[in-house]
C-alpha cells in the first residue's frame, strides 16, 4: 500500500471543558512527587498550551516537572526542510521563558524536551540534531520518531508513517547518530509493529528507548471488539521487548483513538476507579515485565482529556499502584523518568 493511498480514518474526540469539570474528585495521595513525561502543545485537540498545562499541574498533584514530547507543533515556515522542525523546540523554549518570566521562577515545565528530526535522512541528519541541541538551551533530550502506521487505516496529526520504516537503511543510519548527541528515542508504534522495535533496540543497545503509551495495544480496524485477541498479541511481543534492557515503557496514552475507548456518548467522563479497573491490568503487567525503573506513568496531554481531566487521570494511576511500596511509587511517578530523560531538578 502506498503512503497516499486513501484509507478510513480514526478521529479523536475532544468533549469540551464542560465535559471535562463535570467530575469532580478529591486529590488521591497530593503530597508524591510527580514528573509528567509525556505532554504536548498544540492548536489541535481542543488546543493546549502553557496557561493550560500550568491549570492542570496544579489542580491538586504534586506535578514538579514535565518533558514535552514533539507533536509537530510550530515548525518552521520557510528554509531548509529538514530543519524545519527545530521550530518546534524554539516555540516551546519561548513558552517556558515567558512562564519563567511571568511566574519569576522554574515551573518545571519542559524540563526536558523530544523534539522530531527525520531520521530517514541518515548521516545527513546530525546537522538537525545539532540544531535541535542548540535550540533547546540546554532541555533537549531525545527524538521522537512516529513509526505507527496500520494498512486499514490512518490516524493523528502527524504525517503517516513509510511501511517498516524501522527496518529501512537510511533510518538506521539517521538512528545511529542519536548516541553522538547523547539522545534518547521516543518511539510511537502500533502493538502489531513491536517486533521491529524489538529487532531496533537489539541492533543499537547503547541508546535508551522509549515505548510511548504502552506499545500501542490497538482497539480499533481489525481489532473493534476484538480486545483479547489484541491483548494476546502485545503481550507476547512486549514480552519479547522486556528482553532489551536498553527499552523503557510509558504507562499511559490510552485515551488516543486507536485504543479504541469512546467515551462521547457519556453525560460525564469515567471516574479513576473506572479507568483504574479498566486500564490497570494493562499497566500492571507492564511493570511485572519491565520492573519499575523501566516504567514511568505518563498523561499524554492534552490528548487524553478525551477520557478525562489531568487530575482525575493521576488519580486513576495513583489507584492502579496503591498497594506499591514508597520507593515503587516514587520510581514509577517520578525517579523513572528523571533519570530517563536526565533531568536536573536541582
Amino acid at each position: 500500500m502506498s503512503n497516499s493511498e486513501e484509507v478510513p480514518v480514526i478521529q479523536h474526540i475532544y468533549m469540551g471543558r464542560e465535559w471535562l469539570d463535570s467530575l469532580k474528585e478529591e486529590t488521591i495521595e497530593p503530597d508524591l512527587p510527580i514528573i509528567d513525561p509525556h505532554h504536548h502543545f498544540s492548536e489541535h485537540w481542543g488546543g493546549y498550551f502553557g496557561a493550560d498545562l500550568l491549570d492542570d499541574m496544579r489542580a491538586g498533584h504534586r506535578v514538579e516537572a514535565t518533558v514535552y514530547i514533539q507533536c509537530a507543533y510550530g515548525y518552521r515556515t520557510s528554509g531548509p526542510e529538514a530543519l524545519k522542525p527545530v521550530g518546534e523546540v524554539e516555540k516551546v523554549v519561548e513558552i517556558v521563558e515567558a512562564l519563567q518570566s511571568s511566574e519569576g521562577r522554574d515551573l518545571g515545565v519542559a524540563a526536558g524536551i523530544v523534539g522530531y528530526a527525520d531520521l530517514a535522512l541518515g548521516e545527513r541528519v546530525d546537522e538537525v540534531l545539532g540544531e535541535l541541541v542548540k535550540a533547546g538551551k540546554g532541555r533537549v533530550r531525545g527524538i521522537r520518531y512516529s513509526a505507527a502506521r496500520h494498512p486499514a487505516f490512518r490516524h493523528g496529526v502527524l504525517s503517516r508513517a513509510l511501511p517498516d520504516i524501522l527496518q529501512d537503511k537510511n533510518f538506521r543510519e539517521g538512528f545511529a547518530c542519536l548516541a553522538r548527541h547523547g539522545l534518547s528515542f521516543d518511539c510511537w508504534a502500533y502493538h502489531q509493529q513491536l517486533d521491529q522495535v524489538v529487532e531496533l533496540a537489539r541492533a543499537f543497545p547503547e541508546i535508551t528507548l522509549v515505548v510511548d503509551h504502552i506499545g500501542g495495544l490497538l482497539g480499533v480496524g481489525p481489532y473493534k471488539g476484538k480486545r483479547g485477541e489484541a491483548q494476546q498479541e502485545w503481550l507476547t511481543k512486549i514480552k519479547r521487548l522486556a528482553e532489551c534492557e536498553n527499552v523503557v515503557m510509558k504507562l499511559g496514552g490510552l485515551g488516543t483513538a486507536v485504543f479504541g475507548y469512546d467515551f462521547s456518548d457519556r453525560e460525564t467522563p469515567p471516574s479513576s476507579q473506572e479507568l483504574a479497573a479498566m486500564w490497570g491490568p494493562y499497566f500492571k503487567t507492564c511493570i511485572e515485565l519491565f520492573g519499575i525503573e523501566r516504567c514511568m506513568f505518563e498523561s499524554n496531554f492534552p490528548v487524553d482529556r478525551s477520557i478525562g481531566s489531568y487530575h482525575v487521570l493521576w488519580n486513576a494511576f495513583k489507584r492502579m499502584v496503591a498497594d506499591a511500596a514508597p520507593h515503587e511509587k516514587a520510581a514509577l511517578f517520578h525517579d523513572t523518568a528523571a533519570r530517563v530523560y536526565r533531568l536536573n531538578l536541582g
